[in-house]
């Protein structure tokens, strides 16, 4: 039998095939407060603003802690500017310009292990671990869906 090929709306080219890119942002306390889904080719920097406008309520985060890959000082200044969200990612090792961040400004994203927790709690939903949809609306969706069902164990 032949598999059938990887096909849908918003699936683009990885590394290791085809995929949809998910970012979500959670709370301090891990509770997801905002999701998104995108072809997996763009880069996470110019998916940021998108995720913070599919917030599931009028709540903005003060402040942002990302990976290395959010390392950008455009992103930075236009975040700070337009939105007031300080973002807080430590310095890629390539990195050319000086750092802007010492290390005491690091300190709250020792607490970036709630997010990873939020994505391995995702990881439980099987319909968000292989992508069964074609349409990216219906795996949004499921997306939201599964954060839904995840802030209802909160309470």
């Amino acid at each position: 039998f032949r598999t059938g090929k990887k096909r849908g709306l918003a699936v683009g080219k990885t590394k290791r095939g085809k995929g949809t890119k998910i970012m979500a942002i959670a709370d301090a306390s891990g509770i997801p407060v905002a999701a998104h889904i995108e072809s997996a080719s763009p880069h996470e920097v110019k998916l940021v603003e998108a995720t913070i406008d599919s917030g599931f309520t009028q709540y903005a985060p003060d402040k942002l802690i990302g990976d290395k890959a959010y390392d950008s000082d455009d992103l930075d200044q236009r975040l700070l500017d337009e939105r007031n969200v300080e973002v807080i990612a430590p310095h890629r090792k390539g990195r050319k310009k000086p750092k802007t961040q010492d290390g005491r400004k690091l300190r709250p994203y020792r607490r970036r292990w709630k997010v990873e927790r939020l994505f391995a709690w995702l990881q439980n939903f099987r319909r968000l671990v292989i992508r069964y949809e074609y349409h990216a609306d219906n795996f949004l969706g499921m997306l939201q869906l599964g954060c839904s069902i995840i802030l209802l164990r909160f309470f």
